[in-house]
């Protein structure tokens, strides 16, 4: 019989699986061109999948991408760049130029095949005319630490570039782009995928400066000017430079999700897939949660024991403690308190890309014990939440899940065992 942190690892791996962009890149490559094949990427899984298209491609091909520290894979072809995340650094700046460089002067023959997947946007970052990287790294800390939902982030990002929100389409000219994406948006919408380099931008400057109002964020004159000149706009849907240019998802959390039940149903639990788009506060969503688990414990709605609740999608963490911990680490701590150590219940918390946040966990994992094993260590659940120190609280117990960087990414994944 296997515990319950056997089980919820097990759907853990088969989640991960899923969303290995080595093999699934596969069935959404195009025929190569009559011209150059030149390929180019952003993101945590930019490496892996830059690797799955070597594995398949046939032809000549070259290119360079993007991902962060430690992410990094080798590669025979295609030159693999490592810059920050979520902050931008000099490298970042330097990944874009090299982009830039890659696609200057390709022809009508030619193909770009661009490679997207989450953490784009900070990896390949070059700030839009008249605005210093800085300014950029200093709007992008603020967000991160409003709470604002990956949504708005990005739709502020894509105005402040040089390079998003379908402005390196336009940099590759006459050649056809072919974009594969490896979603870990609520929604899965290409185009918020890194920010949408290669994409038709739906949004507006104007709600970008709505957006950075909204939240009370400081707003330099020079980024004011940029988002206030027509005509550094970026290009829309519709937009006749853009009507050769294609895009395939090619893996979602949706996919890891229903891998993750069908391990479950093999394994006699009943699954239940609650959400692959869960946006909002970490611990309300944390608390929303233990409400249905009481539901289920107490009536058997909206399912019965033995089951899996299976959820994804992004949280957000408004920062108000001096805690470590990224937004899984602080459901599930927020999970805990809610739960109250109710009997049966075990849950694992974690991010696909291997990294909660900023530190080098994935997640972690929690049982019925949990508040009692906490006790007798001295620790203060409610305290260290309101610090926003879930790693600590979980580190203490032993009970960090460390994977290292697993070079895919469909954001979150988390699931509530009652055994």
């Amino acid at each position: 019989m296997k515990t319950g942190r056997e089980l919820l690892s097990e759907l853990f791996n088969a989640a991960l699986h899923a969303a290995d962009p080595l093999d699934t890149i596969a069935a959404h490559l195009p025929p190569p061109p009559k011209g150059r094949t030149v390929v180019i990427g952003a993101g945590k899984a930019a490496a892996r999948m830059a690797q799955g298209v070597e594995r398949h491609w046939h032809g000549p091909l070259s290119g360079v991408v993007v991902t962060r520290y430690g992410h990094g894979a080798p590669t025979r072809l295609v030159q693999v760049i490592e810059a920050g995340h979520p902050v931008p650094d000099d490298a970042s700046d330097a990944a874009a130029r090299r982009m830039l460089a890659a696609v200057r002067g390709l022809g009508p023959d030619d193909m770009v095949l661009c490679l997207m997947s989450g953490g784009g946007s900070a990896l390949m970052s070059l700030p839009a005319a008249g605005i210093t990287l800085q300014q950029k790294r200093d709007i992008n800390k603020a967000l991160l630490l409003c709470g604002a939902p990956i949504g708005e982030i990005n739709t502020v990002r894509k105005h402040l570039s040089a390079i998003k929100g379908g402005r390196l389409a336009l940099a590759c000219g006459e050649a056809r782009v072919v974009t594969l994406v490896l979603s870990d948006v609520p929604g899965d919408d290409p185009a918020a995928v890194a920010s949408g380099p290669t994409l038709a931008d739906p949004s507006t400057a104007q709600e970008a400066l709505r957006i950075l109002q909204h939240y009370g964020i400081g707003i330099p004159n020079a980024v004011r000017e940029v988002l206030e000149d027509p005509q550094q706009e970026t290009p829309k849907p519709g937009d006749p430079r853009l009507a050769r240019n294609s895009v395939a998802v090619i893996a979602s959390a949706r996919q890891a999700l229903q891998a993750a039940a069908d391990v479950a149903r093999a394994e006699g639990l009943r699954p239940l897939v609650l959400s692959d788009r869960l946006e909002g506060e970490a611990r309300t969503v944390a608390v929303s949660q233990a409400a249905l688990v009481q539901s289920v414990i107490q009536h058997g709605s909206p399912l019965r024991p033995p089951c899996v609740i299976l959820s994804g999608g992004e949280t957000s963490v408004t920062v108000r403690g001096t805690g470590r911990g990224g937004r899984n680490a602080e459901y599930l701590l927020a999970l805990a308190v809610a739960l109250q150590g109710t009997p049966g219940v075990h849950a694992i918390a974690c991010d696909t890309d291997g990294i909660d946040g900023t530190e080098d966990n994935a997640g972690a994992v929690l049982g019925p014990d949990t508040l009692q094993r906490a006790a007798a260590l001295g620790l203060d659940p409610q305290a260290l939440l309101e610090n926003n120190d879930g790693y600590s609280f979980f580190s203490a117990l032993g009970d960090l899940v460390v994977t290292g960087p697993t070079r895919t990414n469909v954001n979150d994944f988390r699931a509530i065992l009652l055994i």
